[in-house]
Formats: structure tokens, sequence, C-alpha cells
């Protein structure tokens, strides 16, 4: 009888400490070859410094990293790829300046030329239905196009041990079974997939067997297949989750909050998409979804919307009856709109400032945090204790730096500084991008919330399980253009998925919303 050969990786005892934060507390992990491993846990749970121990980014203050039964030292993302672990970050590593063929060969360290990467990656990009063009900069990527370069990178290193970290949020629900696909043939062939999502019925599909982190810790490993969502949902909070609770609302009467009315826009590089003749209308009392897959116009919609890039017919976009195309954030922010970015750091918040100082920043005017032009330091702090509260931030006070939130705390805070200020018209793009299922709902009853006090909110998100969930109605922006809007109760996923590849019904083929209401 032969002995049953070790782990392809195995974790004992891991443990590491930043100030202020016990991140892992001595976590023993096994991953076999030839298996789907979901690691689950809320937003600052642990993961993240775990796997970034793992491909060397992180350094264990104790405890063992052994491959295939031996020791290692995994100092640095290059040792990783040399043992053979590829990891797709969520929050990416690419150097903006570059090209996607140079971030691509960087972390391969290729040897062959720039051209024949170019067309591997196009080649492997089109396969995997995650089309790049290996010669467009990374500065002019959307969030969810820089998600598709690490993939890709991640592919072409053929690893043994595959980390992805929510690989599926810039995906059709079709292109998802097609990801499930290739990762399912993986398996088979033996390589280990350490998958980490916050999509509990995604794990529950895919994956094979789950850790469970909970405050650093682990609590609990289990077979997902064998659980529910609300299970698995219990074992990372400690508790039930409170699903959102989503209200029968009845069309408001009165004029739409924002119309947009043929917009046609260029977009501002050359590689970005151009807008033509969007035309949609958000109404008080309802959430109005658009869906996509991004790199399909939604960043240029947004800095439309926002007032970043101004629009060449005044009235192509109006607020309440008045145009604002021409008007800059600040204006439209003063006729009552609220804005939450796709970029959470650099947009949404800047990450060297404490969360007192980027609550400032939206808030001065509604909050009236400024007066004859002194900050009202009592008020900021005041206004920045409340938005943590409200919305339950993990942080360490307001004097936190945004850089040190976890993803959904920020988010939260993002969020929570935005809704307290009342906004009559509210704008999210990926609302909840990379964040857990508690702070998801969170996120989303907060939004549900605010539709019910008469706001109109308008949710851009790639995310179709989150749209059935809040959204009223629906419409899909496929390159450039935007179908008709249906109401979410009439329509499907597999339908907004179709929509999402560009197959609109021909009604839709002129991108005219033929009732607004």
């Amino acid at each position: 009888m032969t002995d049953a050969p070790p782990p392809r990786l195995e974790l004992r005892a891991i443990d590491k400490r930043y100030p202020g934060s016990h991140a892992n507390k001595t976590v023993s992990l096994a991953l076999g070859a030839g298996e789907i491993h979901a690691l689950l846990g809320e937003n600052g749970a642990g993961k993240s410094t775990l796997v970034k121990i793992i491909y060397g980014v992180a350094t264990a203050d104790s405890g063992e990293v052994l491959w295939h039964g031996q020791p290692v030292r995994v100092g640095s993302p290059a040792e990783a790829r040399r043992l053979g672990i590829g990891m797709v970050f969520q929050h990416f590593s690419l150097f903006d300046s570059l090209t996607v063929a140079e971030n691509v060969a960087l972390g391969l360290n290729a040897k062959e030329s720039l051209e024949v990467l170019s067309r591997r990656i196009v080649d492997l990009s089109t396969r995997y239905g995650l089309p790049l063009d290996p010669r467009r900069h990374v500065h002019d990527l959307s969030v969810g196009e820089r998600q598709r370069v690490e993939i890709v990178r991640c592919l072409l290193q053929d690893p043994k041990l595959l980390i992805m970290d929510e690989p599926t949020s810039v995906l059709t629900p079709q292109e998802v079974d097609k990801l499930f696909d290739t990762l399912r043939r993986l398996r088979d062939e033996g390589r280990t997939i350490l998958y980490i999502s916050h999509k509990l019925e995604e794990i529950r599909a895919l994956c094979d067997r789950a850790t469970v982190l909970r405050a650093g810790a682990v609590v609990a490993t289990c077979d997902p297949r064998q659980e529910s969502a609300r299970s698995l949902a219990r074992m990372m909070i400690g508790s039930d989750l409170v699903a959102a609770r989503r209200t029968a609302q009845e069309q408001r009467p009165g004029e739409p909050r924002l119309v947009v009315e043929n917009l046609s826009l260029s977009a501002s590089h050359p590689f970005g998409t151009d807008l033509e003749n969007v035309s949609f209308a958000v109404r008080p009392g309802e959430i109005f979804g658009i869906a996509g897959v991004a790199g399909n116009g939604q960043g240029e919609l947004m800095l439309a919307l926002s007032g970043e890039h101004r629009t060449p017919v005044h009235d192509a976009i109006r607020i309440d009856g008045r145009p604002v195309g021409r008007l800059g954030p600040r204006d439209r922010r003063d006729l009552g709109l609220g804005l939450v970015p796709e970029e959470r750091l650099g947009r949404g918040a800047v990450p060297d400032l404490s969360l007192a100082e980027n609550a400032l920043l939206s808030g001065y005017g509604r909050q009236s945090l400024v007066r004859r032009g002194m900050i009202r330091f009592s008020k900021v702090n005041d206004y920045a204790d409340r938005i943590i509260g409200a919305f339950n931030v993990i942080a360490h006070g307001r004097r936190a730096e945004a850089r040190s939130l976890s993803g959904g705390n920020l988010q939260k805070f993002i969020i929570g500084r935005e809704i307290l200020q009342n906004p009559r018209l509210l704008i999210c793009s990926q609302p909840t991008w990379g964040v857990d299922a508690g702070s998801a709902a969170a996120i989303h009853q907060a939004l549900l919330d605010l539709r019910e006090q008469g706001a109109a909110v308008l949710v851009i998100s790639q995310d179709l399980d989150e749209l059935f969930t809040i959204a009223d109605r629906i419409a899909v922006m496929s390159g450039g253009r935007l179908s008709s809007p249906r109401a979410a109760h009439d329509t499907s996923v597999e339908q907004v998925g179709l929509m999402m590849g560009g197959l609109f019904d021909l009604s839709d083929e002129a991108g005219v919303v033929h009732d607004p209401a």
C-alpha cells in the first residue's frame, strides 16, 4: 500500500500582524492536486493577507509554507511563479504607463518578443471570451478590462496552483459558464485552484471544498456542494445573513429626475468607446440598472453624468428639467447629485487622506462643513463618525487612512458618505464590486431605503444578481449603445446576458428609449 502524496500546498499555523490588526491567526490549510478549493470570509477576514503570503507579496510572522511536502520560503512573486503558483489579484498589480503586452511580459519574465507574446495574448484572450488589445496602455483601461489582463497573464503562466480572486466580476453569465468549464478542465488535468469569491452560488456550483475565515482564523471547512448559500454566509458572518428587503413600489407621478436624451459622445482616448444615441430616464422613487461587460461605454457614460466630461449638447443631460451637459461636477452636486465612482481609491477616496478628510471632500457643501472659507473640523469629525456608525464601517476611527480599509469597508464608507447627504439623484458604478455578502446586503438595503425616500437611483453594474435584487428597470449597454429598458420582473438573467453580448432586439437597434416611464 503506497502512502498518499503530500498536499500540493500546505500552510501550517500561519500568523501575521499589522499595526492595529491581527490579520491571520495560526491559519492552517491544505490544498491537494486536482481540486478547486474556495477561501471564504467577509472583507477584512484575512483572505487577502493569506494569499499574499502564498504568492510572496507578504511574509508571515510565524508558521510554515510547504510545497509538495517540502518547506519553502516564497520571498517574491517571481519565486512563487517559479514554483508554479499564479495569482489574479482583486486589486491589480499593473503599471499604468505600460501596454497590456508589456505588463504581461513583466509578469511572466518573458524572453519572447512582444510581437510573439501579443499574438499569444490575443489567441488566449479570444479563446476565453476576455478580449484584449495588447497594444493598449493600462491607464486607458476600465477596471473590468484591467482584471482581464490579470486573468490572461495568469493563464499564460501554465500554473500548477492558480489563485483567483473575484475572477467573474467582469463576465456575462455565458462567459462565467465558459470560465468554469476551463477551470474544471484545469482541475481535471491535476492542477489546483484556490478560488476566492463573494458570490456564494458560484462557490456551490464550482468548488470541491471550502475553508472559511472569520476575523483572521479558520472557523470551518466544508463541502460547499452540500451547503446552502445561507449556511455558507452564516459560517462567514457568525449569524444569519439579513437580506435586503425590496418592497413593491408603484411608479411615482411627476417628471423624471434624470433624463439622458440622444447622448452621443466621442471617447476621450483612442481606445475608448464612443457613446451613440444613449437615451433613458430615471424617476423619483426608482432604481434604474444598467448592465454590461466592462469596456462597452459605461465608463464614458459615468464621466458624462458626473460632469467630468462635458457634452456637446447642453440639454442631452437634464436634472430636474435643467440642462446640465456643460456643467461641472460641483454645479451638478449643488443640484442634488450624489456620485459613487467605480474606482474606490483615486476617484472615490484619496488613499493617503483620513476618512474624515475624505468625508469633507464631497460633503463640505450639503453638510455645511465649511463656513466663510474655514473648515469646521468638529462638524467634519461628527459627519465621519456618523458614516462609520450608520454603515458599520470597520476601521481604526475617523483618522484611519482610506488605503488602510478593506475593499468592502471603504465601499460602505463611500456609499454612506453620499447617502447621508440625502441626494435627490444618486449615481453608483459597481457599488458592490469585490464586496462580501454581508456588506453587499447592507449597501443594497441603503440604496433601496434611499429609493423609498423618493430619490432617483441609477446603478451601473456588471453583477446581474445585484441588478435583479434591487433594480426596478434594467437596460443593457453594449458597444456604446443602450438597449430599451425592461422591467426587472419581465426579463431574465439569460436574456440580459445575451444583450450584454450585443444581441439587442431589433426594436432596440437605434438605442432609443420608447417610454422613459
